[in-house]
């Protein structure tokens, strides 16, 4: 539908620029309506921007009713004509309130709408700055307050809005994970460890959503968090029972792996297969936003499934002289378990 609205239309989301020129009735100049004649030949030569609106084609489309409707006098009207033409575009029938949406009531300010296409962000972004550049070229600052608004950069704004936030709290979380990681194993390379098999997925997400076009979006931004926190979940259930095994088998560290790979390996798939089977029926909705987080959060939950039960084991078994050494992996601010059973186990 919205390929249909841009190819008939040229653009789906407005754009509007508001002309200040800080006096009343300055939208009536000659000057002025020079100068945003020009900026709207500026719009149509950006591919993207459909053809502008503004108070230049009621002036010229007045000009040309006067004239009888003749083509040529389709342009805006000479000082001399000014006065009588915009008599013609203020008292003609029907012509009030067209006016009112061109103009406010004072004359002071005027708007220039257009629509964009649903074009990317850094697109969008070119575009912006494109027209703030010949803004500032076209209307001296001294006479003129011009300011760019509409849904399009709204929207641009909102997406900035989104990215940031979502670098914010995926660095929160990590900040807050890796703090109760260090507390619970005292050891840094375990923290890194930790870490590893729950970014990886993110990262491989990232870049698929950008392989296949996937936009940054409202529905499209949980994905990270969620499957963080849930990969997380699981990597620490492995972690703290790797720890377990580690104090019971007297740091002996490949037979405490494949213990705790043994004791918590088969829940962490079911676990992970049920979520993902649970995301995936968001895929089968007719919402194209629902859809893409469910099949995203799917594909992210089954890569930290497989990094977590292929991954995080390798990489402590590769670590093992570092990270089995006592005086590396210290004595736990927490005890996992209880001093009658360590003691039980250690026999």
């Amino acid at each position: 539908d919205i390929r249909f609205f841009e190819a008939e239309f040229d653009g789906i989301m407005p754009l509007e620029i508001v002309v200040n020129t800080q006096r009343e009735k300055g939208v009536m100049k000659p000057a002025t309506l020079k100068r945003m004649e020009r900026l709207s030949e500026v719009i149509r030569e950006i591919p993207e921007l459909s053809e502008p609106v503004s108070m230049v084609n009621l002036v010229k489309y007045s000009k040309q009713a006067f004239y009888n409707g003749i083509p040529k006098y389709y342009q805006l009207p000479t000082s001399q004509e000014n006065t009588f033409i915009m008599d013609v575009a203020k008292n003609s029938r029907g012509n009030g309130n067209l006016l009112s949406t061109f103009v406010d009531s004072t004359g002071q300010y005027a708007r220039i709408t257009t629509y964009i296409q649903d074009v990317k962000t850094d697109r969008m972004e070119a575009i912006e700055q494109e027209l703030v550049e010949n803004v500032a070229k076209i209307f001296p600052e001294d006479r003129y307050e011009v300011s760019l608004t509409g849904k399009a950069l709204l929207f641009l704004k909102g997406t900035k809005y989104l990215v940031k936030n979502l670098i914010m709290s995926l660095a929160l979380a990590i900040v807050l994970i890796s703090l109760f990681i260090a507390y619970l194993f005292r050891s840094f390379r375990m923290v890194v460890i930790s870490l590893v098999p729950n970014l990886l997925p993110l990262v491989i997400t990232a870049g698929v959503m950008g392989y296949v076009g996937v936009p940054i979006k409202p529905s499209t931004i949980l994905v990270f968090s969620v499957a963080f926190g849930i990969s997380v979940d699981d990597t620490i259930h492995f972690l703290a029972k790797y720890r377990q095994e580690l104090i019971a088998n007297r740091w002996r560290i490949q037979k405490s792996v494949y213990a705790a790979l043994r004791e918590t390996g088969v829940s962490m798939f079911y676990t992970s297969i049920v979520l993902f089977f649970g995301f995936s029926v968001f895929i089968i909705s007719s919402f194209g936003g629902t859809v893409a987080l469910g099949a995203l959060v799917s594909a992210t939950l089954l890569f930290a499934m497989l990094a977590n039960l292929i991954l995080l084991p390798s990489l402590l078994l590769s670590l093992e002289r570092s990270i089995a050494n006592k005086e590396v992996l210290k004595k736990p601010q927490i005890d996992i378990l209880p001093k009658e059973e360590i003691n039980k186990k250690s026999k």
